[in-house]
């Protein structure tokens, strides 16, 4: 009688074991200690910076390329890093000329552009006012936003959040600081907050989605 008490207890225990386990979800998330751990999916969705490079620049040269022949496709994709390294030479030319450090990455619906940029080159007018004080003498600028073809073979950036360092931009002042860090003539039909960049003749629009950059052919007259 022993032996089949021990035997019904270990029973009574098995079963006792099963159902919390089949019940974990239910119960561990409430005892201190026993949370389950997630899978940190941070790294599958933190985006890509990819800095300019020849190889990403014949990448984009031979995408175009194929574009803008006769019987080519309606649209090409092209990664972020490769275009960063063919168009954005021109978006990099409108930053100041002490800047460095210049890379790309597509995010969502937005393309992106960081690079190095002193301070001076932002507190000249003012805008930062006592922002400034918290900056170094040297930070990371961030912009971020859409791309729009102007007219063929210009088209802007159009600045729609900004960082500095860790500090992020009102967006009432991101115009005027666009503005003072971009160098050279701004045309009359770009953006208050538009960085401009020149665009092969035949690109007719930019569209940035779910991180993927798709160039299409402009139509044909």
């Amino acid at each position: 009688m022993g032996c089949m008490r021990k035997l019904g207890c270990l029973l009574v225990l098995a079963l006792i074991c099963a159902a919390a386990y089949l019940t974990r979800d239910m119960w561990m998330s409430r005892v201190p200690g026993l949370r389950r751990s997630r899978p940190d999916t941070t790294a599958l969705t933190s985006p890509t910076w990819q800095s300019m490079s020849p190889a990403g620049a014949r990448r984009a040269k031979a995408s175009l390329e194929r574009l803008a022949a006769r019987n080519g496709p309606a649209s090409v994709n092209v990664a972020p890093g490769d275009l960063a390294a063919y168009i954005f030479q021109e978006l990099a030319a409108a930053l100041p000329t002490s800047a460095d450090s210049v890379e790309a990455a597509a995010i969502g619906d937005r393309l992106y552009v960081r690079a190095i940029i002193p301070t001076r080159e932002l507190a000249g007018t003012g805008a930062l006012g006592p922002l400034a004080a918290l900056l170094g003498d040297r930070e990371r600028v961030q912009m971020g936003g859409t791309l729009r073809i102007i007219r063929l073979g210009f088209a802007e950036l159009r600045v729609q959040d900004m960082k500095i360092g860790n500090i992020t931009v009102p967006k009432a002042l991101i115009p005027r600081l666009v503005q003072q860090i971009s160098r050279g003539t701004r045309p009359p039909e770009l953006s208050p907050d538009g960085l401009p960049l020149r665009t092969p003749e035949y690109i007719g629009d930019v569209r940035v989605s779910n991180g993927t950059i798709t160039l299409y052919k402009a139509a044909t007259r």
